[in-house]
């Protein structure tokens, strides 16, 4: 791998085959929500989700991944707007809805039919609107059931304004009529808690905000929800009476890190949990932001035992943000690859990594895709924003500025 500092021109391709790419008919700004459906004609189709307007989501043939087609491709109803995330169980997706400032509308998660991909039909819209909150951040939507998601509400007022998304469970068993089933935030981050508010980070770190973030729950494990909190670091949540969400643990990186925890990953069948920063800051500025291994075999006292190594001299310059952000998070859907001795992550000017964590204490980096600069990219570089890999092994990677969809294939 390169040790010196790379220019925005220079590209990596390493134990990757780049198949294909799509621009998305020039409407980037990609977010954090990508999902495969198998449609019942037998095209498979890959969702993604906009993080700023004017779209709000798009829909991909990725069938032949040499030769992506766009299916589908919808608009934002106002440019305050974004669907930063989605998730899609069989023919339903759930979209979430964030605004850039508390008080605006719409708010909240909408369900929709996608039974017809070139035609999704909303099933019922969920308003998370209020005078203290943006809507729903991040959403999980694997089982059917349930949406787990970070989200502000009507009801939910912060002690900072920082802290305005808290743990929400909605009850979506009949779709067209949602049911908020639980919600949790961590003590002292809402108006009228009995206890004093969470220490602010204080200069040199940056105060990023105690609020939800990621809202992972698995079929291993459906009485447990695996919560990032940005500057709360990390809780395991026992959620077996969903109307009373209850921590078992917290883990925290923060101080002496920047925090902003964003996700976190059990790997069940081997103890460990796998748990990603996210940098947010320009060149590095917030360094490290890293994907974290931890011995996870003791949920109320999970251990860090190593990270995933990054280049950081070679990228810290290179120009917009650098660090960890997202995994492919094994959803558990049949049409999502699931590996618990290979994390792929995405970096931003870092590109996509893949590392082998076969021996826990020891990742190795193994793969590496760095496209070169898209043209017009604001950073003057590429900044990759989330991954997800399918069933057969195929990738898929997104840009958060223009870049668009990149498709990979796995030569590891």
């Amino acid at each position: 791998m390169p040790a010196s500092p790379l220019k925005s021109s220079d590209s990596i391709l390493w134990n990757f085959k780049l198949l294909g790419h799509h621009e998305l008919a020039g409407f980037g700004g990609m977010g954090e929500g990508m999902a495969v459906q198998v449609a019942k004609d037998g095209r498979r189709i890959i969702w993604l989700a906009h993080e700023s307007a004017p779209k709000n989501f798009t829909a991909v043939d990725v069938t032949d991944p040499r030769d992506p087609k766009i299916v589908v491709q919808t608009d934002l109803p106002e440019s305050f707007m974004r669907s930063n995330s989605l998730e899609i169980t069989g023919d339903i997706m759930a979209v979430a809805y964030q605004c850039q400032k508390v008080g605006q509308k719409p708010a909240g998660f909408e369900l929709f039919d996608i039974s017809v991909p070139e035609n999704p039909k909303s099933i019922a819209f969920v308003d998370r609107s209020g005078p203290h909150s943006r809507g729903v951040h991040q959403l999980w939507f694997c089982d059917g059931n349930y949406v787990h998601m970070a989200s502000g509400a009507a009801d939910f007022q912060a002690t900072h304004p920082l802290d305005d998304q808290c743990y929400q469970i909605f009850d979506v068993r009949n779709p067209s009529k949602p049911v908020e089933a639980g919600r949790w935030w961590m003590p002292g981050t809402r108006e009228g808690d009995n206890v004093p508010p969470p220490a602010r980070h204080q200069a040199p770190l940056y105060d990023m905000g105690f609020r939800a973030h990621n809202t992972n729950v698995y079929p291993q494990r459906p009485d447990r929800c695996y919560l990032g909190y940005i500057d709360g670091g990390m809780f395991i949540m026992d959620i077996s009476d969903m109307s009373r969400p209850t921590p078992i643990c917290r883990w925290d990186n923060s101080p002496p890190y920047h925090g902003f925890t964003h996700t976190i990953m059990p790997l069940f069948d081997r103890g460990l949990l796998v748990v990603t920063d996210e940098s947010v800051v320009d060149d590095a500025a917030d360094w490290p932001k890293l994907i974290w291994i931890l011995d996870g075999r003791d949920e109320t006292n999970p251990v860090p035992i190593a990270t995933c190594p990054l280049p950081y001299d070679a990228f810290k310059g290179r120009g917009g943000r650098f660090g960890a952000h997202n995994i492919h998070e094994n959803v558990p859907s049949p049409h999502a690859w699931f590996s618990d001795q290979v994390v792929v992550g995405t970096f931003f000017n870092g590109g996509v990594r893949a590392y082998d964590i076969s021996n826990p204490y020891q990742p190795k980096e193994i793969a590496t895709f760095v496209p070169e600069a898209p043209a017009l990219a604001p950073r003057g570089t590429i900044q990759l924003n989330d991954v997800f890999v399918d069933e057969r092994g195929i990738v898929y990677t997104v840009d958060r500025h223009v870049g668009g969809l990149y498709i990979l294939e796995m030569e590891f």
